[in-house]
């Protein structure tokens, strides 16, 4: 079994995977996520609370540490990467596969600094393109939101980096102190009425307003055939209301993490052959 875990500046998301070829699944079998969790980013966590955290995670599914043997990481959050070495070391037994420069992904990345290049958006490029093809726009809608642009031979050409709706909401609230907290969530209508549905109004269809202005000069840049795909937590939310968003697919970022993983698998075995 293989284990696919991005960490994000607020979220963690894990997949548990039985890859092709791994026991019952059978040998012709396509890989299968058998499993999945999403979790508070474990900051302030040791490495032994959050082993406990996984260990339990786990055991709540009817499922043993043991399994795993094989983990890759995506991580936008640098602090937690030695933590999260030693947890795999320690509790799984395995060496995790971190995407940083120096691994192979099979995307090219035409940026000025490829380096600057956050291991989810490599990621979530390698996966868009393995399932959709090009040119391709990737919307992540985590933290920050995140405009990925993937041409039509499979490179990583640039994108735009945006706040996210949480990050908007919560700027709105703390400095706006009569203004109450509320639900992000689609409003009943378009001219509000309270001061509750007037600012979900605001945040909901202004940032569907951010997320479709950007795309629509993307597409115009790209052509008439970019497909577009919307992934993390707000993706379902905002894409509801979307004139460009064509697909979501929430678990894109782990099926990333499993094609890189699965690549960098099978270079190993004909470097052995």
């Amino acid at each position: 079994m293989f284990l696919a875990i991005d960490v994000g500046n607020t979220n963690t998301v894990m997949g548990l995977y039985r890859l092709a070829g791994d026991g019952a699944a059978g040998e012709e079998a396509e890989a299968e996520l058998t499993a999945n969790w999403r979790i508070t980013t474990p900051k302030e966590q040791t490495a032994d609370e959050f082993g406990v955290l996984l260990r339990n995670l786990f055991a709540l599914r009817g499922l043993e540490m043991c399994i795993v043997k094989g983990v890759a990481v995506s991580s936008v959050v640098p602090p937690l990467d030695s933590m999260l070495r030693k947890v795999f070391e320690l509790y799984f037994h395995v060496k995790p596969l971190f995407i940083e420069p120096g691994v192979r992904t099979g995307l090219p990345i035409l940026t000025d600094n490829p380096c600057e290049v956050g291991a989810d958006r490599i990621v979530n490029c390698v996966a868009a393109f393995e399932k959709y093809g090009g040119p391709t726009i990737i919307v992540d809608m985590g933290t920050a939101t995140t405009f990925d642009v993937v041409s039509k031979k499979g490179e990583f050409v640039g994108g735009a980096i945006a706040p996210g709706l949480e990050i908007s909401a919560e700027a709105l609230f703390s400095q706006a102190a009569r203004l109450p907290r509320i639900e992000v969530r689609k409003p009943g209508k378009v001219i509000g009425t309270g001061t509750i549905d007037n600012i979900q109004i605001g945040l909901y269809y202004g940032y569907i307003g951010l997320v479709d202005g950007i795309l629509e000069r993307m597409i115009a840049e790209m052509g008439p055939g970019t497909k577009t795909v919307a992934t993390g937590g707000l993706a379902k939310l905002i894409a509801g209301g979307s004139k460009y968003i064509g697909a979501v697919d929430e678990m894109l970022t782990l099926t990333g993490l499993r094609i890189i993983y699965e690549r960098t698998l099978e270079r190993s075995r004909r470097r052995s052959a």
